[in-house]
């Protein structure tokens, strides 16, 4: 303590600030990236840091790499890539453990090559279906999702923004020539084996059985939707029930068109046929996954006659007025398209569904329609006399399922480029975001949106925060103390290293305790004078293990609302967990990286 007393005031105000960050993380529900920046703010403006080291992390490598990944992400998200890979994935589940194993395999493995939070992004919704097809509950699914992913990101330097920080952090103040890209699977992998095995045999005891908040399908307007089983569709020659369209949440197929022939009562074994057309009935929700499902169309060919790629267009809901001059017309006679540059996808009437082809419908007032229209309709209409009602659907729009391979493509050349040291990660990273825009796989306006500007900003602020500790003399004051509580012991620091950044974690953000952690990380190898390497790889660990709370990883607070979750349910089953990945961590990771 006399020590500590003897660094100054910067130490003190420093160490305050972290310990004040850390209370507001806790308990309230201030934005993490404001905390972070007026802690920064406050160092820079006392004169503790420089503006330059302020600021740096605004160009570090590391930060700068996953900003660049969410463009790379939004590319396959746009063309449907993953969540078409996800959904082939899940397949026909024999039960809840089944489904829970089903899930868990392609999260990992998806995670150790995309960054983690977007493929949760990704998978909730197509878990959300799946399990209301399979009747599985969503809360004994989703922890087991963000678990796996979590745990999936550790195994390459891509998987997490955690990794990428901790090396961007090591190459740059030690001029190390940093992680290779899948050097962590030594430890990553036998991380996730354990991991499922845990789960798998613990969830009947750990999950819990809530239930999250349910569309009541009675109570909501049923649209009516037709699709066409295009030429080049797989889901030709599939059964409707293999094909995935028997238990769609929301929505039943009313009958099948063939050459001019109805198929009504459609049986779930009935072969699709390229050309057949589809007659839906169901909620908004569900209308809409239709248009995201490959192999399916929309059966009108107007759709095709609308200005600008389809990618570029969105989803409008709209309720025609007595005022509408194509009240008391059918679809196809009032030339709907031409007079209003807009796709009629699907019609309600009443909240229920009209059980004819849409070009057939006459038109009447108060009718709900879903179009398909540019994205300037909603400001040219809404005071239009027209429509009673004009509101987009969320940032939902058609997706480019044709370039889904392109996209694919880009993303193994990127990893191809990295695993074999043709170019940096962030280089890499650069070309493959910019061939994803020029090939068309994501529009730029699009790109522009896709980074998550509140996690960089906390990485960014969070780099000027550590260079504090570290300038101050505090991180070499807590190594020291951790080197005491050890006596000395390379492997008890790692144990002490791992619980302190996975109790940071768990308060705070994966990516603020990195940070924070990495100077007392390398002061303490320093003062023990052992390699580096086995307090980095626990330190990125320790920060990426975040199970005992729905804050500490923005996966698990993207499920904790979807599956109806407590801040109870992730102590339960997460504290075990993270004690087991602990002790695997503090075991193994020397054996690998030799202090």
């Amino acid at each position: 303590m006399d020590a500590f007393i003897a660094l100054g005031w910067p130490a003190w105000l420093t160490l305050g600030l972290v310990m004040l960050s850390f209370v507001l993380f806790l308990a309230t529900r201030i934005a993490p990236d404001v905390v972070t920046s007026g802690a920064l703010t406050v160092l820079l403006v006392s004169g503790v840091l420089t503006p330059a080291e302020a600021l740096a992390g605004f160009a570090n490598p590391g930060m700068l790499t996953v900003a660049v990944l969410y463009m790379v992400v939004s590319g396959l998200k746009e063309t449907g890539a993953v969540s078409w890979i996800g959904q082939a994935l899940l397949g026909q589940p024999k039960g809840e453990a089944s489904a829970r194993l089903r899930l868990m395999l392609p999260a990992a493995t998806l995670s150790a090559f995309l960054n983690n939070t977007a493929v949760v992004a990704i998978f909730i919704p197509a878990v959300r279906e799946w399990a209301r097809r399979h009747r599985l509950a969503l809360s004994r699914l989703l922890i087991p999702l963000s678990f796996a992913s979590i745990v999936g990101g550790i195994c390459t330097l891509i998987g997490t923004s955690t990794n990428l920080v901790v090396n961007g952090l090591y190459t740059e103040q030690l001029g190390a020539p940093g992680f290779g890209l899948f050097e962590l699977a030594w430890i990553g992998v036998p991380l996730v084996i354990a991991t499922l095995i845990f789960i798998m045999l613990s969830a009947r005891w750990l999950l819990p059985m809530r239930t999250a908040t349910a569309e009541r399908f009675e109570d909501v307007r049923h649209y009516t939707a037709e699709m066409l089983v295009s030429a080049d569709s797989p889901l030709a020659g599939k059964s409707i029930e293999a094909a995935g369209l028997r238990q769609l949440p929301g929505l039943f197929l009313v009958e099948i068109e063939r050459d001019g022939q109805l198929i009504p009562a459609v049986s779930p074994q009935v072969l699709l046929v390229a050309g057949d057309r589809l007659v839906f009935a169901g909620i908004l929700d569900s209308v809409v996954d239709l248009h995201q499902i490959r192999g399916l169309v929309p059966a009108t060919d107007q759709i095709y006659k609308l200005g600008g790629p389809r990618q570029e267009r969105c989803f409008v809901e709209a309720v025609l007025s007595n005022k509408c001059p194509l009240v008391g017309m059918s679809v196809r006679k009032g030339r709907f398209r031409g007079y209003y540059n807009a796709v009629i996808l699907a019609l309600s009437r009443n909240g229920g569904h009209v059980r004819r082809k849409i070009g057939d419908i006459v038109l009447q007032a108060g009718d709900t329609l879903l179009l398909e229209t540019r994205s300037d309709f909603v400001l040219q209409q809404r005071n239009s006399k027209d429509f009673l009602v004009v509101s987009q659907f969320g940032d939902e729009h058609p997706l480019r399922h044709e370039r889904a391979p392109i996209a694919l493509a880009i993303v193994a050349a990127m990893i191809a480029l990295v695993a074999f040291e043709v170019l940096s990660m962030l280089e890499a990273a650069l070309l493959a975001a910019g061939a994803m825009i020029l090939t068309r796989c994501t529009p730029d306006r699009v790109a522009r949106r896709a980074p998550d500007w509140q996690v960089l900003i906390v990485i960014a602020t969070a780099f000027g925060i550590g260079a504090a500790l570290e300038k101050t003399g505090v991180a070499p004051w807590l190594a020291g103390s951790l080197i005491g509580l050890s006596e000395g012991l390379p492997w008890i620091t790692l144990g002490i290293l791992f619980l302190i950044t996975a109790l940071l974690t768990a308060m705070a953000t994966n990516n603020v305790a990195a940070v924070l952690m990495f100077p007392v990380a390398i002061d303490s190898a320093q003062l023990m004078a052992v390699s580096p390497l086995p307090f980095l790889v626990t330190l990125m660990v320790g920060a990426s293990a975040s199970f005992a709370t729905p804050i500490g990883y923005q996966t698990n607070l993207m499920v904790f609302n979807v599956g109806g979750y407590r801040f109870s349910d992730f102590l339960r089953i997460g504290i075990p967990l993270t004690l087991l990945v602990g002790a695997l961590t503090v075991g193994l990771v020397p054996l690998i990286w030799p202090f």
